[in-house]
């Protein structure tokens, strides 16, 4: 049988050929130099017309060089495993599309190695602004961007080089505990301390709701148990094995739990239908997260909602301003039902 020899592909030296120019000049303009190389828009846009006629696979900048912005706002998120982040990454896309934006987003599985490579790909790509939501190491990108000359903002977990915009999680988290310990009292005629779970320790917002927690406790006389107080991780099956470490050694859990967030709630809820020590009554849950499906659980749930529109709007003001102030902190209030 004849085979059909594979179609030459094409190189920047065939370009500059149909250019009428150099291979640098060619390389420069698809690497979204050429201003720096001081060539004209008129030969920068003939050359990449003419890659884009010869089906060269150019350079996402190139194709940004009629343009003095590029209007790129990209995104890095931690996970897609819950409501929270779902809906940041939703209300985000609609909110700079509204703007006149193209939004790019990626999630980095809270691998701090994966967030610098999407950093890096995304400025590649000339983003305009990088926004770090969640990120381990929100400075470490900060730094990256401001390296290229893009701006960075952080979103959910604060940085110290750029805006930060996040839930209040301390005031957010005493009200959540007020609210659980008064539930507890009224269903069970006592107001005994609650379990905290969920959360690392290390990370400021869960440091924060512990603050928020412990606070709670004081203002309503009711004393901490501080070995009850369990930044476990975020996974389910950590709460799960948390709770039954506890249950284990102490022969039992308190009835009444602060949850860190819905991906916790889920392993407890695991947890609780498996358990022994849960077969009398439901626990009385305070959780710092929402899910809509939560209240079918037919279990008496408090939930403190994160205002995800409030905080993207917040974010957009300070894209909008064009704002370099390193040291702004805004916290936005949780809502609850």
């Amino acid at each position: 049988m004849n085979q059909q020899r594979p179609q030459k592909k094409t190189t920047i030296y065939d370009l500059a050929e149909l250019a009428g120019t150099s291979a640098s000049a060619v390389s420069a303009v698809l690497n979204g130099n050429w201003k720096k190389r001081r060539i004209s828009t008129q030969l920068a846009e003939k050359i990449t017309r003419i890659a884009e006629e010869q089906g060269y696979a150019v350079n996402m900048q190139a194709s940004l060089l009629r343009r003095d912005k590029s209007k790129i706002i990209g995104m890095i998120v931690p996970k897609y495993d819950n409501r929270y982040f779902g809906s940041i990454v939703e209300t985000f896309e609609i909110m700079a599309r509204e703007r006149g934006l193209f939004p790019i987003i990626t999630c980095t599985l809270r691998d701090p190695d994966l967030e610098v490579e999407a950093a890096r790909t995304m400025l590649s790509y000339q983003v305009e602004w990088l926004i770090s939501t969640g990120a381990t190491d929100p400075d470490r990108i900060t730094d990256i961007c401001h390296a290229a000359g893009a701006h960075s903002l952080n979103l959910d977990l604060p940085g110290t080089k750029a805006t930060s915009i996040i839930s209040d999680n301390f005031a957010g988290a005493r009200e959540l505990t007020r609210r659980t310990l008064l539930n507890h009292q009224r269903k069970t005629g006592n107001m005994s301390p609650l379990l905290f779970i969920g959360g690392r320790g290390s990370d400021h917002n869960t440091a924060e709701r512990i603050r928020g927690f412990r606070m709670a406790h004081k203002d309503l006389g009711v004393p901490i148990e501080e070995h009850h107080i369990l930044a476990c991780g975020y996974a389910p099956e950590k709460a799960g094995h948390a709770l039954s470490a506890m249950a284990a050694t102490e022969g039992s859990v308190p009835r009444g739990m602060f949850v860190n967030s819905t991906i916790s709630l889920e392993g407890v809820m695991r947890w609780v239908k498996s358990a022994p020590q849960i077969d009398v009554a439901p626990p009385i849950i305070g959780c710092f997260d929402w899910d809509p499906f939560v209240a079918l659980l037919g279990h008496d749930i408090e939930m403190a909602r994160q205002d995800v529109p409030g905080m993207l709007t917040a974010a957009f003001d300070v894209v909008e301003r064009g704002s370099h102030d390193t040291s702004t902190l805004i916290e936005i209030p949780p809502i609850f039902a």
